[in-house]
């Protein structure tokens, strides 16, 4: 028996890679693939000046909305970087722990994705939570870049490939060429401003007040970027609060209406995929014509979104295989074959 066979014999704690997402986490393992994915949700009682955290993930996010006076659900992330440091500290170290990757012999390297147009302090802040968390080394990879090697871009080549990643928090575009992104963007519009946006819609239509959750419910049920004339328009009941007699109520939305609400948020993704596209060079621009624009992240799953942005752009448009899954399967295929994309990680100083 070798070294090698002895030690593989005891758990010993694995590399990891962090999808850290505004509305999931996703964590990946070495050689194990994807062992956690739960949302970027904690849960604290609040007594005599203090929040302890004591549910996270599932079993928070059904709390939310719910809770008594004590308990406050945090999201600890806002537009893809950390809003709380202390409570996504522990949400980090808990999902670290439940995906059995820290361990008292061997601490792991963790990969983690920051978004593109995050600042210095913030993806400082973001490596310092990893750190303390029991990491032996922390390495970052800009999300973009994460999404294209998940979803399969020949990002070595010397051509160029464009990604959008439609996140929970941020929508990130990127132009992409021998190993870097020579031209991205990054846009605070995500799914979970779209949430806020049917709400508002709902609130301000029907005089209904409807929470997150059946926000989510709704667009992930009846969601449309776009209906085509011949298209069978689908119906969604939702129970809300009537604003004005302030007794539970149901009505009954149309996917019209979702595409009315969401109209100004696409426009917004559309307009800065048009600006990226505009500020690259010639040469990768003739690429995209040729190659298209792959779509990644749970953004991509709206309902022809990649037809209204071909239309808009007169391009090929994509959607990546399990677009959900494509920035954590990205960053785990760095972790294993950590050499070869080496260039593609950086660290905050």
């Amino acid at each position: 028996m070798g070294i090698s066979d002895f030690f593989s014999k005891f758990d010993l704690g694995s590399d990891i890679a962090v999808d850290l997402g505004t509305a999931n986490t996703l964590v990946y393992a070495k050689n194990r693939g994807i062992v956690l994915n739960e949302p970027s949700i904690v849960a604290v009682i609040s007594e005599k000046g203090f929040e302890v955290p004591y549910l996270f993930g599932h079993e928070a996010k059904l709390m939310h909305g719910k809770t008594p006076s004590k308990i406050i659900v945090y999201k600890p992330l806002k537009d893809g970087v950390i809003a709380d440091f202390v409570i996504a500290e522990e949400m980090i170290r808990h999902f670290i722990k439940k995906a059995n990757a820290i361990k008292k012999i061997m601490r792991p390297l963790i990969i983690i994705c920051v978004p593109l147009d995050s600042t210095p302090v913030e993806r400082r802040a973001i490596q310092d939570a990893a750190e303390k968390c029991g990491a032996r080394e922390v390495m970052l990879i800009e999300e973009p870049m994460a999404a294209a090697i998940g979803a399969g871009l020949p990002i070595g080549d010397p051509a160029g490939s464009m990604v959008v990643d439609i996140g929970g928090g941020t929508t990130e575009i990127a132009v992409i060429s021998l190993g870097g992104i020579v031209y991205g963007k990054s846009l605070k519009i995500g799914g979970n401003a779209i949430d806020e946006i049917i709400i508002n819609y709902i609130k301000q239509k029907y005089n209904l007040l409807i929470g997150e959750t059946t926000s989510e419910k709704l667009k992930k049920e009846i969601g449309i970027a776009y209906l085509n004339a011949d298209d069978a328009i689908r119906h969604a009941q939702i129970k809300g609060r009537d604003l004005l007699t302030g007794i539970p109520h149901e009505i009954t939305v149309s996917q019209e209406d979702i595409v009315e609400a969401i109209a100004k948020p696409i426009a917004l993704i559309i307009e800065s995929i048009k600006l990226v596209l505009e500020t690259s060079p010639p040469e990768l621009s003739s690429d995209i014509v040729d190659r298209g624009i792959v779509l990644t992240g749970g953004g991509a799953l709206l309902k022809n979104i990649d037809t209204v942005i071909s239309d808009s752009t007169g391009l090929p448009v994509f959607i990546a295989p399990d677009p959900l899954l494509c920035v954590a399967r990205g960053v785990g295929q760095v972790l294993e074959n950590y050499k070869n994309y080496f260039h593609v990680l950086f660290k905050q100083v």
